[in-house]
């Protein structure tokens, strides 16, 4: 290992994105295996990417809608008399209004959003990753909550809280930093004793920056998600955990009220 090039988190992004040159990637490899504690960090990212994927493989599979064929927009504007100029110009209009009326359309459903919706995807499938192992749910534990609270306050550039579950009947497990289609997100652990957990992803909002609380269910996993001055919350469970709703209302009354307490002078 080149003493010279430390690895960074980005170089593990990069490792599971397959985004390394041949040589950064043997050096990559080479210090996954002297540490093994960071491979199955490593490897939990490599499964949380195939969640999306496979949470987005229907959009992407998505035939292209008729109005936006270029093919037939052209042959149907070839049987008119239109000058030259006339058909690119309508062309033109017509795929930037119809595919920005189109997609658009489909609201925050889609990734590149950033919005609640892909928050809540992201938020399910982390938790479809972590909450289910039965060794390493979390990579750092509660009794080390301060640092991991530092530890991805720095990674966000915000200030994050966790909140506390105690008096619901949840305990505190710890959480870890986890990898989404809009950066880094903080993802904290809790479990009641009898093999319920629930999780809270946060991280920072691209749009939908103050959104209220909405409720989702996919693929088995239900949840709310909000957003506040410019960090995004999700709590999600199985969807058959009870309760769920006055959680997530004890989780942003908790935020909001660390949120409005005064700095120490």
């Amino acid at each position: 290992m080149n003493e010279n090039r430390p690895v960074q988190e980005e170089d593990l992004q990069a490792y599971v994105d397959n985004a390394l040159d041949e040589a950064r990637r043997h050096e990559i490899e080479a210090y996954l295996r002297n540490h093994p504690e960071v491979a199955r960090r490593v490897e939990g990212y490599a499964a949380q990417r195939q969640q999306l994927r496979a949470a987005f493989a229907p959009v992407a599979s998505e035939p292209i809608p008729p109005e936006l064929n270029l093919r037939h927009m052209l042959a149907a504007r070839r049987t008119r008399t239109a000058a030259p100029w006339r058909l690119a110009a309508s062309v033109f209009v017509a795929l930037c209004v119809g595919g920005l009326a189109g997609w658009m359309g489909r609201g925050a459903t889609e990734p590149a959003s950033g919005g609640i919706a892909a928050l809540a995807r992201e938020a399910t499938a982390s938790y479809q990753v972590f909450a289910s192992d039965p060794n390493r749910p979390v990579e750092i534990s509660a009794n080390d909550s301060a640092d991991l609270v530092s530890w991805v306050s720095a990674r966000l550039q915000r200030p994050v809280a966790v909140p506390d579950l105690t008096r619901s009947g949840y305990r505190y497990m710890g959480g870890r930093l986890v990898a989404t289609e809009h950066g880094p997100a903080g993802l904290f652990m809790y479990d009641d004793g009898h093999g319920t957990r629930l999780a809270m992803l946060v991280r920072p909002m691209q749009v939908e920056q103050d959104t209220p609380m909405k409720a989702h269910r996919q693929a088995g996993v239900a949840g709310y998600s909000w957003a506040d001055q410019g960090l995004g919350y999700s709590l999600v469970a199985s969807a058959s955990t009870s309760g769920l709703h006055p959680l997530a209302d004890e989780m942003r009354r908790q935020i909001d009220q660390r949120a409005r307490k005064p700095a120490p002078a």
